[in-house]
């Protein structure tokens, strides 16, 4: 009897443990029923991705709040070395193939999640990494300022070069 006890014990640990390790089925889908501010939004995003690949600085800088960060692989920083970054080359974004949008509102900020594979070239590399992007922006005097990029590193496999 002690011996069932045990075998059972163990037998339901393991099925435990093989759910809690599988990779999560469910993929976060683009809303198909935006509110016309959170399509702003959203097209506000699909400018920026352009304006960072073609490094278009000057409408960057327009977009992004003096106090804004931006938060990186390799660090964080404000809006001066974020412009410089992409004004210099230290690293090009080069293209962002966006696989889903997601934006919520909350009052006057919008809080906006793209998945991403990004194609960069950092140091003279080129990388593709797979990224949630949060991106948050504040509207002030009827316009939109981003105040936040972050950038967290996901964990599956990247999409587009399984695609080609």
């Amino acid at each position: 009897m002690k011996l069932k006890i045990i075998g059972l014990f163990l037998l339901i640990t393991i099925v435990q443990s093989s759910y809690s390790q599988q990779p999560p089925t469910e993929t976060i889908k683009t809303a198909t029923n935006n509110t016309p501010e959170q399509q702003e939004v959203i097209n506000l995003s699909k400018k920026k991705w352009n304006w960072m690949a073609d490094k278009n600085v000057d409408s960057l800088k327009l977009l992004f709040d003096d106090k804004a960060m931006f938060v990186h692989m390799g660090g964080s920083w404000g809006k001066e070395q974020e412009m410089n970054v992409i004004k210099t080359g230290g690293i090009w974004y080069k293209k962002a193939e966006v696989y889903s949008v997601v934006v919520n509102m909350f009052g006057n900020t919008a809080i906006l999640l793209n998945d991403i594979d990004l194609e960069a070239v950092v140091g003279g590399n080129t990388v593709t990494n797979p990224f949630m992007v949060t991106e948050v922006y504040v509207k002030e005097n009827g316009k939109w300022k981003m105040g936040s990029l972050t950038f967290s590193k996901l964990m599956r496999p990247i999409k587009s070069t399984n695609e080609k």
